[in-house]
């Protein structure tokens, strides 16, 4: 009897480590494997109604080179883009179309501010310009300016990756209302040299690291 809870004890004992080792691969798998093409291949739908449009053209075009990170592949189709880049003041009446823009994404998908009229209005303080997007839509990394610079729409990118890379997938249910990061743009000395790189700032409303 003794014998029999002992062998039995072992084939319990070697049936969990090997689940526990499944585990372990698996988890491994997901993080260097599907995070990393994740993080490789995020697509844009750019959401362009100003001239924060013109600056996202400038990310793209071959001076800068958005294709470094693996997001050159522009769908304005939202069923084959997983990251929406809101760039320019978004009206009332153009509310409705974004938003359906967003829920026909696929998932896990990522929404991006871009500039200061999609992220607060801007300028446009008056009763047909919605005053930041986010009260409708969840937002994951606002990028200041008006409009910003091509390197700022660059570092956006990268905190996204960052978050994928570190943190995993996550759909957007369990986001809830987005990660709301706050880029701070890369200063830039008279000669064009960079001063320092950007950062990322744990929240919209908090301090910038």
């Amino acid at each position: 009897m003794g014998l029999n809870v002992a062998a039995a004890t072992d084939a319990s004992i070697q049936g969990s480590f090997g689940t526990t080792r499944l585990d372990f691969v698996v988890d491994l798998i997901k993080k260097y494997g599907i995070n990393w093409s994740r993080k490789n291949s995020l697509w844009p739908m750019p959401f362009a109604t100003a001239c924060c449009g013109i600056e996202f053209m400038a990310a793209a075009a071959s001076r800068y080179d958005i294709a470094r990170f693996g997001s050159e592949a522009c769908r304005f189709s939202p069923r084959q883009s997983d990251l929406l880049i809101v760039a320019g003041r978004v009206a009332v009446k153009m509310l409705p179309v974004l938003q359906r823009i967003y829920v026909q994404m696929t998932e896990p998908k990522w929404v991006v501010a871009m500039g200061a009229c999609a992220s607060t209005g801007g300028v446009f303080d008056t009763y047909a310009v919605i005053q930041g997007f986010d009260q409708f839509l969840p937002v994951d990394v606002y990028i200041p300016g008006c409009p910003p610079r091509p390197e700022t729409v660059h570092e956006a990118i990268m905190a996204i990756q960052r978050v994928v890379r570190e943190d995993g997938v996550k759909s957007s249910k369990e986001r809830g209302r987005g990660l709301q990061l706050r880029i701070e743009p890369p200063q830039m000395m008279p000669g064009g040299s960079q001063l320092r790189e950007g950062s990322l700032g744990e929240r919209a409303s908090g301090p910038v690291i």
